[in-house]
């Protein structure tokens, strides 16, 4: 039996999409609001604390946490060889692609792989860039 466990986080992030035909292609910002979704079998062991847990969500909290909202937190995200590229911010992330949230997705799934406990996998991601802009990744 696999049960899945989604946890919501926020951040705030900017970023521009280089060369882009639209608005997006200037430097902008966004409250981002992702969803963690891991799926594994519950812990069946009565001497473990977290017994008939999957994963405990103080422990998905502090791994996405660690990985993706810390480091992408009030963040400037570019492409590497971005136009933008000079004179930024401390907090700047250069990534060998387009900032678009369906690359960022890819990204925040690539950091995450392996890091959760053997018995739980990550089965999705979804990023809501607006209030009504979603991207999401199925594992």
């Amino acid at each position: 039996m696999h049960l899945r466990l989604t946890k919501q986080f926020s951040f705030q992030m900017a970023h521009a999409l280089d060369a882009y035909d639209g608005k997006c292609r200037n430097l902008h910002g966004h409250n981002f609001v992702l969803y963690v979704t891991v799926e594994g079998a519950p812990i069946n062991d009565p001497h473990s604390p977290k017994n008939g847990m999957v994963v405990d969500f103080g422990d998905l909290r502090r791994i996405v946490t660690q990985y993706v909202v810390e480091p992408f937190d009030h963040a400037l995200v570019l492409a590497e060889g971005s136009t933008y590229n000079v004179g930024l911010p401390t907090k700047t992330i250069l990534l060998p692609f387009q900032p678009t949230s369906e690359n960022l997705l890819l990204e925040f799934a690539r950091r995450l792989e392996g890091k959760f406990p053997n018995n739980t996998r990550l089965y999705s991601l979804r990023l809501c860039e607006t209030d009504t802009s979603t991207a999401e990744l199925i594992l």
